[in-house]
């Protein structure tokens, strides 16, 4: 059976999320729009492309020249009543239920979903790709980068906010049908041109 390369790349981001906000659906940054051109070049091949539905992902996968097809299981964390308000005013609203979503992976802003949704989503995914041979990209967020890092490497959820998934990095995971592994986190755009085994 051929192998599974799946490179997942983290959006770019918006000038709400630049200013420490929970995305609502808003278009990229002058800088990210910069930032994923210069990206474009880089990358292989691949069979087929992915993204979430927000806004911010679809730009940045046709900034990349992916044809991506849009599915709604790899979108963004759900943030609920958060959605488009910035930390520091949660925060100074709502302290404790800035503390439980920091260190409980059960918790969910109202109407918003969980790191534990999230979590479950991702693992679905990565369970469908186990069957999908080849190169696949996505574009996706980071909260979806992070929890399919952690289903990878079998790590509990409260390990969640210790992943660092900057705008436009890139995650090379490899599966041979049947156990993934993580080949690279944060690939400099320079090296994602290599080898697809």
């Amino acid at each position: 059976m051929r192998a599974t390369r799946l490179t997942l790349i983290c959006s770019g981001i918006t000038h709400g999320v630049r200013k420490s906000g929970f995305p609502s659906d808003e278009p990229l940054e002058k800088r990210s729009v910069k930032l994923a051109q210069a990206l474009r070049d880089h990358l292989a091949d691949a069979d087929r492309a992915l993204c979430g539905p927000a806004l911010r992902a679809r730009q940045t996968a046709e900034l990349l020249g992916l044809s991506a097809t849009v599915r709604q299981d790899l979108r963004d964390q759900d943030y609920g009543i958060w959605s488009g308000k910035t930390l520091v005013e949660i925060e100074k609203d709502q302290p404790e239920a800035i503390a439980a979503w920091l260190t409980d992976p059960a918790f969910a802003p109202k109407g918003g979903e969980s790191i534990d949704d999230v979590a479950e989503r991702a693992a679905a995914f990565l369970d469908e790709m186990r069957a999908a041979p080849g190169h696949v990209i996505a574009v996706i967020h980071a909260a979806v980068v992070r929890a399919a890092i952690l289903n990878v490497l079998s790590a509990p959820l409260t390990a969640f906010w210790r992943i660092d998934v900057p705008p436009l990095s890139v995650t090379d995971l490899r599966c041979d049908g049947r156990r993934w592994v993580l080949r690279a986190h944060g690939l400099p755009s320079l090296e994602l041109n290599g080898e697809s085994d």
